[in-house]
Parts: C-alpha cells; structure tokens; sequence
C-alpha cells in the first residue's frame, strides 16, 4: 500500500494545477544572526532537479570538469570542489538532480539527507528557467526547510531565445531570498553569483514561510505540535513531510502519536474529500502558477520550438520505427569509430613500430633493450595506439547525450526492458556501461526498488565498455577488415540482446515482484557547443592515457618479467615463468577455439584492465605492429569472434567487482563474478562449436 501511494504522489508531482495562490499568504521568518565572524571554512550544496544544468554551474564556480549531459541521471553521488572568490574560499557539493525531497531512491536520499543533516552554510538552488513552473516544486520544498539560500535562475540564454524573462528582483523580494539569473555553460553573470554566496554567507537569511490554505493549515499546525521539538526550525518541514507519508519520519514517532495524527488526517481527507499529500501537491502547484503568471513574462509563444521537437520526437520516440532508428544509430557510431578513429590509430600503429626498430637499432641486444622494445614499445605502445578509436566512441556518445537523444533511447527501450523484466531507467545506466561500467553501477541509484538496482546491476557488465573496444579493433580489423565495423556493431549487440535475456531469467528465478512506474522527462534538443563535447571525450580519453600510463604499464612490466624469466630460456616461450603458467591455464579453453597459453594469459590480466588483454597480446607476441602479422597464426575467423565473444561477457575489470561489491553487497558481488564466467564459456563454446558445423 505505501508504495502504491508513494507511486501515486510521484505521478501527481509530474502534473501541473492551475490554481491561482492567495500570493499574500507569506510571512517572514526571523532572520539567522550574522555569521560574518566564522573563521571554520563555508560549505555551499548545490541542488536541484536532473537537466536543470547544476553540473554545468558547479563548474562554472570551481573550475571543475565533471560530466555534463543534456540528460538525467549524470549526476549520481555527491562531488565536491572548492570555490575561490578573492581571498575567501569554499568548499562546493554538487548533489545528485532530484524532482522531489520525498525519497524514494538513493540518489534522492544523498541529496535530502545533505541537505537535513550536514548542515551547508549556503544553498544553491538551480533552477531550469525555461521550464519555471515544473523546477520550482523542489524548490519550494528547499524553502520549506528554512535554509539560507539562493535561487540561480540558469540557461539564460535558452530563455533569451524563446522569449522568457523571470522579474528576478520581484521575485527575491517576494521569497525572501536573492534571486540572480545567469548562464553556467557560457558563464555568464557568474561573477554576480559569487558576489551574492559571498554576501548570502556572511549575511544569512531566512526564506518567508510559504502558507497554504486555511485547512492544510490548520493540519500542518496539528502535527507540528506533536514534534519532538516544535519550535525547532525544521518542524513545519517535518510536520509537511509526514502529511506526504514520508516513511522515516513516521518511524520517528510514538505509536499514540502515530494514532493520533493518522485519525487527524483521515479526518482532513474526509473533510475535503481529498488525500492529505493530494492536496499539498495542488496547493504547491497552484502557489507556483501563481508565480508564473506574476514574475513570468513570455514576449513570445513557444509553439515553433515546441513543433520542432515534436516532429523529431514522431520519428525517435516512434512505436515501430524508433527502435531500428536506434539500431542505426549505434551502427552508425562505431562505424565511425572505426572508419575515422582507425585512420589514425593506424598511423600511430606505424610510428609504435617505426619506434621500435629503430630504439632496437640503437640500444642493441639487452636485457633492458628488451624491456623497453618487448615491454613498453610493445606492450604500452599497442593499447596507446588505439587511443583514438576511444577518443571516437567517446566522442558519439558525448554528443548522442548533449543534444538530447539519451532520454529518448530510453524511452524506446522501455516497453522491450519491461518485457523482459526491466525497469525502463535501467536503461541509462547501461547506456553508461557503454564507456566505463563503474559509473554505469553507481547509477543504478537513480532507480528506486532494490530489486531494480541490484538487476540492473547484474547486467550491466554485459554492456560493452571502452576498454573491451581496443580487443575488438585490433582482431576485427586483422580478420574481418572491410566488415570490422558490423563485426565491433555485433558484439555490442549480442550485450544488450544478452543483457534483456539475463534479466528475464533473473526477473523469474529471484526477483519477482512489481515493477515501478517509469517516468522520466525527455530534455528539450539542444545544440551542444564543440568545446563541450570535444571536452568530455578528451577527459575520458585521457583517463584511458592515464590508466596506460599506470596500471596497464604495471601489468606489462610484470607480463615482461614473466616472459623473459628464468635466465637462458628464449624470449615468452612455452619454458618461461609465463608460458608455464599459461600452459596450465589453456586446456580450459580449448573447447572454445583458443586453447593456447598466450591466449590464457592474457585473459586472466585482462581482469586487471581490459586493455590489458591487447598489452599482454602484444607483449608475449613482439608488439601490435606484428601482432596484426602473428595473430593469424593462433586464430581463424572462427576462433577470433569466439574469443570476442569471451571478452564481451567474462568478469568484468577488478575495479568493477569492487564497485559492484559497494553498491550491492559481496553476496551479489561474487554471483556476478560466477556467472558472468559461466556465461561467457557457455556462449563461447556455442560460437565455436556451432560455427565448425558451417566452416568445418
């Protein structure tokens, strides 16, 4: 019954009531004292719904560069960043987007408990200026809660362009609180919002105390008698929380009390004919109408805009076609990774080997020529060499998220994800398995059922990431050239297609139940800047130069060790430290199609890094540039997409499993492990064997 009712009160949030507010029903709340003489450090939270652009403004103010997306859900846990304004600074938390501080999911919870518990010195309140009406109703709830803060009016210049203004002066006077309007991705007024933290913080005040209509009250005064601490600043907002039926506020109660404020609700509910949280949610959407149509000037109509992104939205979003149009789409992305992205990774292929002939050349034969031609040249050098098929991927999806089109791939996936046992949200984290799976993970907090969480959490290890793409490069282009990028768009695939069946088994065999609602909003298209997308594929890029540059040029230089040890045997042969550990590995792969110790070992440091499988390839075999000649003569066509295949499925990177262990539990941790390897070995034997029966 109470999810039934917190799904209800979730779908109420999502519409608007056209109620005009008494707007003199304000009081003013007395002021805090002034703070001006702290000398601890400030803190500044900054909040607000998804997509209101409050990741781009926590930028803007400390110069950061977390991810921004024209989408909801980037921003998952908190961040933090420091704000240098003259000699002062702060510190900036950038919490996770939330419609709403009645919590139902994680991420909800880390933005309502910071806000309740930790206590910041200034609030930011980020507002979507474009879409007023729906972004206030969180903001209302900020103000509800007496804190100092500040409403940042943000996407000016979206606002411009369509013909809105907010009377910001008007309105700080209304709410008691400075209002300033700017535009975080261009920066504009940026300056004006520092001045204002500055002066807010060390002249705090009080939001006015926003009143109802007469009964809701009368309600609000009845249970905030029964607080713990009733002139506590916090008890009207606690008194609001119960009447929205926010569980842990409940607990916190007396079961007399309990009784008591249950009857005085059923009878507000029998009295207006209204449930109690229903009728809070009409009186916040009418007190916000109100404030449309008092500070809100449209100078003019956006119907163009509107009939722009609904004759795109009729093609995307399409019951029948939207689906294949997203097919093509992602077919369309990596054969653009590897057409453009393999220009050039060709030209540093060339220079990797032209590099090391001629250090070879120079340094002669030694034990450390060869650490530096056989390991570092070799090894190093053939992962960096794929850097710009990354830079590529990296690049696609950036640009996919910016102008808009995540959402909508979300919406078409799901009624397939719910078919087969999915939660339709789902799908944004394992769009984010497309780059890197740690951040997919940690976005399953953006899902309110447990149940949802930890099975997308299942499955997302299946959506390919970043570091899978180097393997799929290098094979596909060695044995299926001018095919490679359908060969790289197929392997993709089969993850999503395996993802949805997986979740259909686990959906029967452990989580039964209901699903909740999906309801998600769907951003206006915007045009992103090249700075901005060029950027974030950058950023990604290099964190991929720098995990080359660490944990992949640790794991050659052991892989090295291994192959050039014990002294007198030749160089990564079967008689080395390497090939004998290798040798005992290979028979378990040998039904696969690659049952050789080179193979083997590089799949078990693969489990390190997965651009390590390509370090460990190139190292044990003489580098990428001869990697492409030697590879031929371990596999076929056959045997080489059998152990894509692997790849694609087995146990995700070590930092994975911890992540997977963090948000999920070690119990889980370990189930993923199991059969993820299971999986892989079943489906890799299926290729192989199945595909000997049409190649022989």
């Amino acid at each position: 019954m109470e999810e039934k009712n917190c799904q209800r009160r979730r779908r109420m949030r999502m519409k608007y009531f056209h109620h005009q507010p008494n707007l003199t029903q304000v009081e003013k709340a007395p002021a805090k004292k002034d703070t001006s003489e702290r000398d601890s450090s400030y803190t500044i939270a900054l909040c607000g719904n998804p997509n209101s652009g409050k990741t781009t403004v926590f930028n803007a103010l400390t110069f950061s560069h977390q991810h921004v997306g024209n989408w909801p859900g980037v921003t998952v846990e908190k961040k933090e960043g420091i704000l240098r304004n003259g000699e002062r600074t702060y510190r900036v938390v950038d919490l996770p987007g939330t419609y709403s501080l009645t919590t139902h999911s994680i991420d909800e919870r880390v933005a309502r408990d910071y806000l309740m518990n930790d206590n910041p010195d200034l609030v930011l309140i980020i507002i979507d200026q474009t879409n007023f009406e729906r972004n206030m109703y969180f903001a209302l709830e900020v103000l509800e809660m007496k804190k100092n803060a500040i409403l940042v009016l943000n996407m000016k210049d979206e606002a411009d362009r369509m013909g809105m203004a907010i009377r910001s002066g008007a309105l700080s006077s209304f709410l008691g609180i400075p209002v300033v309007s700017i535009c975080g991705k261009s920066h504009e007024c940026i300056a004006e919002l520092k001045a204002l933290i500055q002066q807010s913080i060390l002249n705090p005040v009080v939001p006015k105390v926003i009143r109802y209509d007469e009964k809701l009250e009368d309600l609000i005064a009845h249970l905030q008698k029964h607080d713990q601490n009733p002139e506590e600043e916090h008890a009207r907002w606690r008194a609001i929380k119960i009447i929205e039926g926010e569980m842990e506020f409940r607990k916190s109660l007396r079961a007399d009390i309990l009784r008591e404020i249950d009857d005085r609700l059923f009878s507000f509910e029998r009295e207006t004919i209204r449930d109690p949280d229903i009728a809070l949610a009409e009186a916040r959407y009418g007190f916000i109408h109100g404030l449309a149509k008092e500070f809100l000037q449209r100078r003019t109509t956006l119907q163009d805009r509107e009939q722009i992104t609904t004759i795109i939205d009729r093609w995307l979003t399409h019951r029948i076609w939207g689906f294949p149009i997203f097919l093509a789409i992602m077919w369309l992305m990596f054969q653009f990774t590897f057409t453009v992205g393999g220009f050039f990774s060709s030209l540093l292929d060339e220079a990797f080997g032209w590099l090391g002939v001629s250090v070879s050349a120079l340094m002669g034969e030694s034990l450390f020529s060869s650490f530096i031609v056989d390991g570092l040249i070799s090894g190093v050098g053939s992962v960096i060499s794929f850097m710009p098929e990354i830079f590529c991927l990296f690049l696609f999806i950036s640009f996919l998220g910016d102008i808009g089109y995540m959402s909508r791939a979300a919406f078409i996936m799901d009624k397939l994800m719910h078919l087969f046992g999915l939660h339709g949200k789902s799908f944004i984290p394992m769009i984010l398995g497309f780059g890197c799976t740690i951040p997919a993970v940690m976005a399953t907090r953006s899902l309110e059922s447990r149940k949802d969480r930890i099975l997308t959490i299942l499955v997302t290890p299946l959506m390919s990431c970043s570091a899978r793409l180097p393997v799929y490069v290098i094979f596909a282009g060695v044995f299926f050239k001018n095919g490679a990028g359908t060969v790289i768009f197929s392997i993709y695939l089969l993850g999503i297609l395996l993802s949805i069946l997986m979740a259909r088994i686990f959906k029967k065999l452990l989580f039964k139940g209901e699903q909740a609602l999906f309801i998600m909003e769907l951003p206006p298209y915007r045009m992103p800047t090249a700075k901005e997308t060029f950027g974030e594929a950058w950023r990604k890029t290099s964190a991929f130069l720098k995990k080359a540059g660490t944990v992949i040029f640790a794991a050659v230089t052991i892989i090295w060790l291994l192959s050039t040890f014990p002294e007198g045997v030749a160089y990564a042969s079967p008689e080395s430290w390497i090939g004998r550990i290798g040798s005992y590995i290979a028979p378990v792969f040998s039904p696969l199609g690659f049952g050789f110790w080179q193979a083997a070992v590089a799949l078990v440091f693969g489990f390190f890094a997965k651009e390590i499988i390509v370090g460990a390839l190139g190292t044990m075999l003489g580098g990428e540039a001869l990697l492409a000649t030697a590879l031929p003569q371990y596999f076929t066509p056959l045997t080489a997409y059998s152990f894509l295949v692997f790849c694609l499925i087995y146990i995700p990177c070590v930092a994975t499993v911890a992540a997977i262990r963090k948000e999920a539990g070690t119990k889980w941790m370990w189930f993923s492990v199991v059969y993820l390897f299971v999986l892989a070995y079943v489906v890799s034997l299926a290729v192989f064997q199945i595909g000997r029966l049409f190649t022989g």
